[in-house]
């Protein structure tokens, strides 16, 4: 089954790519490797959340956040690649989530993520990953996400 009908098949529907917010590129292609810029848990340019974890969102808000930045990323991946079905791997994803003092659940917030591309690529959807604290994100966002992907030559 190709990626793009595991897709639907997930009742998932992928937003318009986002534009960057300031003076950047969202992609860089470098050979059959795809770097991701940060991205942000938007929709139609608007933060869907603001805030922190461990303030005033909760783990599983953090979640939803991180699926939904991860969303918009293979978004970017589908423009720049033209289907979802070149992907080959994802290779790593960083993800940055602006927490509060003492909280330490970076890991978990980020599974929303990680979940998602386990669940449409499979084993081409395992990971590198790191997932940092941030005292604060841009537009104060509660995630931002990177993303390096291999495609198909």
């Amino acid at each position: 089954m190709s990626y793009e009908a595991k897709l639907k098949e997930l009742g998932v529907t992928l937003p318009d790519p986002p534009k960057p917010v300031a003076n950047y590129v969202p992609v860089v292609r470098v050979g059959d490797l795809l770097f991701l810029s940060g991205v942000l848990p938007s929709r139609d340019g608007q933060l869907v959340m603001t805030g922190k974890l461990g303030q005033n969102l909760s783990i599983e808000q953090g979640m939803e956040a991180s699926r939904i930045a991860v969303l918009n990323g293979l978004s970017i991946i589908q423009s720049e690649a033209g289907s979802l079905d070149r992907v080959k791997r994802i290779v790593k994803m960083v993800g940055h989530i602006a927490s509060a003092q003492g909280f330490t659940d970076q890991p978990q917030v980020l599974n929303g993520a990680s979940d998602l591309l386990v669940s449409l690529f499979g084993e081409a959807g395992r990971h590198a990953r790191v997932a940092v604290g941030a005292a604060e994100l841009p537009r104060q966002a509660p995630v931002e996400i990177e993303l390096i992907v291999q495609l198909l030559s």
